[in-house]
């Protein structure tokens, strides 16, 4: 997740290679275990969502009809380390949406993590786009999280390749190249922070760049 792991959407949703319906949205998902190990879902989503207008979504998502739909099979060591035990390979398709002048499109996504002795995780994922949208035509991640100072602190590193999807930004951009590091640190039973740093090379949406670095500062206060 971007608000506890990783800021950069390379290494969490879709790898970047997927064209994501707006955050708020409507849709429905189905799934179910085909074995104890295996399972399959599907969903569908409002292309056209807008969180200023959330009762516009419910006329939108019937009269519009520009979705994007997914079915995902994966596999798990056990239902309960479905979340970190995890290979699923992931199918997508996108109407075009007229609002964002965006063709149609599909693709497909890899993604497999392992959480080893309940300190390290590392994870691999890849995808593919052809048109609809997406920021990556061509994706490949891999990374490591691991718990530190008596899981006190969670650290992650992880770097990217990735080619720019013609369709969204035109032809003959570079591929694009990432790390992203960051800490989690529990600071107080109550308080918790966690420092990143990005570095970027030929970004895809700023081309007149050759290098970015991207510092971060995140912080979370419960009470």
């Amino acid at each position: 997740s971007p608000w506890t792991g990783f800021s950069n959407l390379n290494f969490s949703t879709g790898a970047s290679s997927m064209a994501l319906p707006p955050d708020a949205t409507l849709g429905a998902m189905l799934s179910g275990w085909v074995t104890d190990n295996v399972y399959l879902m599907g969903s569908i989503a409002n292309m056209n969502g807008d969180p200023t207008e959330p009762f516009d979504d419910v006329d939108s998502f019937f009269d519009d009809n520009e979705y994007f739909t997914s079915l995902e099979l994966g596999w798990t060591t056990s239902k309960d380390r479905f979340y970190t035990d995890n290979v699923h390979l992931t199918f997508w398709h996108v109407d075009s949406v007229d609002a964002a002048a965006t063709n149609d499109g599909w693709g497909v996504n890899f993604s497999a993590s392992k959480w080893i002795d309940d300190a390290y995780m590392p994870f691999l994922r890849a995808g593919y786009a052809e048109d609809g949208g997406s920021l990556l035509e061509t994706s490949v991640n891999i990374g490591v999280a691991a718990n530190i100072l008596e899981t006190q602190a969670l650290v992650g590193i992880a770097g990217n390749w990735g080619q720019p999807n013609e369709d969204t930004f035109g032809p003959d951009l570079d591929d694009q190249y990432g790390i992203e590091a960051f800490c989690r640190l529990q600071v107080t039973q109550a308080i918790r922070v966690t420092p990143s740093l990005q570095l970027l090379w030929n970004p895809a949406l700023n081309p007149d760049d050759d290098f970015l670095a991207v510092f971060g500062l995140r912080g979370v206060a419960s009470f």
